[in-house]
């Protein structure tokens, strides 16, 4: 039995250091992908305030392929450029976007999402998916958040590969 919590009055870098911590200790001896990926997404939920959506979209023949996630059903597939998670796909890079109204191309999976943030996921150099972050807060993610994330799918990404 796992009992992770997030301390109610840590600032934004402990929060994350927490995330990180019980991430690497739920995923450190376990060798299967999708139990790390279903995992990481509820502490994701749980850890972080204001989301609708966590989870994971892995690559697959070329798209983007739905993987585990918390939140209501979303697209199951996504080519890459398309989207925010397709961007983040296409440059290898985070997309931070703090008005998914304003994206061009923003994929509505949830009509109640306002801002979004999009980490690649990669392993020795290669692409193998995406984690994406939804919330119906504009303006919810900034680069703390960015930080946070990226060194969590650093830790994880041999974990999930």
């Amino acid at each position: 039995m796992y009992d992770f919590a997030p301390s109610s009055t840590a600032d934004k870098a402990s929060l994350y250091d927490d995330l990180l911590s019980a991430a690497d200790a739920l995923t450190a001896s376990e060798p299967d992908p999708v139990a790390n990926m279903a995992n990481i997404s509820a502490l994701i939920w749980q850890f972080l305030p204001d989301l609708n959506w966590a989870g994971f979209y892995r690559m697959v023949e070329g798209e983007l392929v739905l993987g585990p996630f918390q939140g209501k059903p979303a697209c199951i597939r996504i080519p890459v450029g398309r989207g925010v998670c397709g961007a983040a796909a296409q440059t290898q890079e985070t997309q931070l976007v703090e008005d998914v109204h304003a994206f061009p191309g923003h994929i509505a999976c949830d009509a109640a999402s306002a801002s979004e943030i999009v980490v690649p996921v990669l392993q020795d150099g290669r692409l193998i998916g995406v984690l994406d972050l939804d919330s119906p807060v504009a303006a919810r993610f900034d680069s703390q958040d960015a930080q946070g994330l990226e060194a969590l799918v650093a830790r994880i990404a041999p974990r999930i590969a």
